[in-house]
């Protein structure tokens, strides 16, 4: 028997760092190679995310997923045994036959979380790195990384539906020459910061690093990038680095009267206000990344935000990971990349499937680990050579980036602002802006 083979596969609950539970899948092959991935909903949802399963209830506020653990358990593991881990297609082929939709019968939770789990042991069983396993011999890029800065939803009232504490700020490090230095910077501008949101009003970093601005602390939030600005200047990095904002847009949409409410200030905006102001902060501030600027199925605005503003403009609950919102998307102009979830459409395969897409097309593809890939996402950032990485300068996912680093050794390539999408950007690498 081949020892790529899967010997077994369970799940369980688990807690995690997104505040709602997850589902973990560890898969063991023939040969004693153990994989575990781990899938959790996010902070604030695409309304066209594929769907997870929850328990409903009062547990755990209706988020528990023991139900996605159990099909798993019973349904998905006793039917995958003897596939062979070493071949992701034909592994999420198998698991996806098993029931007519099968991602809407046992949740996109389930599939996902079995899916990377397997990808992990089919790396371990070959003996390789997972980053290897992705992305073979072409995987030596190292993205631009950031460093989280600022959160909260509740600054000028709050959205219309969940903002979960968008928008969320950071600051991006693409002026530097591999990516410890890059690593180095965002540590020094974060903490730099945290000591003066602590003098400010006491604020402290949360669990992935953000700190929360309440209420009353500021004006608008022109005078937290005024701050953001002064403290990338007084750690000596003016040029060097630069702001990325994840907006949520949909979540301050008014969808009755195509406004947008509480949104970087008091006053509401229409699309075309919104449209400006963008146009207006990306000369004013050193922006290089805007993720969902308007609401999620308003492809013919960010299109004409992306051809005008030269930025890299990042669609999340634009594609959700979608390949059919993606092709969309490239048919209009809408957004120049795409923010990959590997746990978000619901099997690796499929993931896959949607960067080669993408890259196909001109666009750029932007790792996160907001649905629980945890410090996995560096390895899959470097298999896909992805140009740029939601925030994992430090903690654990930057520490696996340096690990990466350090094994390439002098094959590890850091392009910087030479791996962001957009003119302003492309100007940045040649020292013009």
């Amino acid at each position: 028997m081949n020892g790529t083979t899967i010997k077994s596969i369970r799940a369980h609950q688990v807690y995690t760092n997104r505040g709602n539970p997850g589902v973990e899948a560890i898969v063991t092959t023939e040969n004693g190679a153990v994989g575990r991935a781990m899938c959790t909903s996010g902070i604030s949802v695409g309304t066209h995310e594929i769907k997870f399963q929850f328990d409903g209830g009062t547990k755990f506020r209706g988020k528990g997923v023991q139900c996605a653990a159990d099909r798993i358990n019973n349904e998905i593991a006793p039917k995958m045994i003897g596939v062979d881990a070493a071949n992701q297609l034909e592994a999420d082929r198998v698991m996806l036959s098993l029931a007519p939709n099968a991602k809407a019968v046992f949740g996109g939770n389930a599939t996902a979380a079995v899916s990377a789990a397997i990808l992990k042991a089919g790396a371990a069983s070959l003996g390789i790195p997972l980053y290897r396993h992705v992305g073979g011999s072409n995987a030596m890029y190292l993205p631009v990384p950031g460093v989280a800065m600022v959160a909260g939803d509740e600054r000028y009232g709050g959205g219309i539906t969940t903002p979960g504490g968008k928008p969320t700020m950071s600051v991006m490090a693409f002026g530097f020459n591999t990516f410890s230095e890059a690593s180095y910077a965002c540590w020094d501008v974060h903490t730099r910061w945290a000591e003066k949101m602590k003098k400010k009003f006491g604020g402290l970093p949360n669990i992935r690093d953000f700190i929360s601005v309440p209420t009353g602390i500021y004006n608008s939030d022109r005078e937290i990038w005024e701050d953001m600005l002064a403290t990338i200047r007084e750690a000596g990095y003016d040029g060097k680095m630069g702001f990325q904002m994840d907006v949520a847009t949909d979540t301050y949409h008014n969808k009755e009267d195509g406004k947008y409410y509480g949104l970087f200030d008091k006053n509401p905006k229409t699309k075309e206000q919104l449209y400006d102001f963008y146009m207006q902060i990306i000369k004013d501030y050193p922006f290089v990344i805007i993720e969902d600027p308007f609401n999620e199925d308003d492809y013919d605005t960010t299109a004409a935000l992306t051809k005008e503003c030269g930025i890299q403009i990042v669609g999340d609950d634009l594609f959700t990971t979608n390949p059919e919102r993606v092709a969309y998307g490239v048919s209009k102009g809408a957004a120049n990349t795409v923010l990959l979830k590997v746990n978000q459409v619901g099997t690796i395969s499929e993931a896959l499937q949607m960067i080669q897409y993408a890259y196909k097309f001109g666009y750029a593809v932007m790792p996160s680990d907001s649905r629980g890939e945890g410090e996995s996402i560096a390895d899959y950032a470097v298999g896909i050579n992805a140009g740029s990485i939601r925030e994992s300068a430090i903690g654990p996912r930057g520490n696996r980036f340096l690990e990466i680093e350090e094994e390439l050794g002098s094959n590890a390539k850091f392009i910087g602002a030479r791996g962001l999408k957009g003119f302003r950007n492309q100007m940045r690498a040649d020292g013009k802006l």
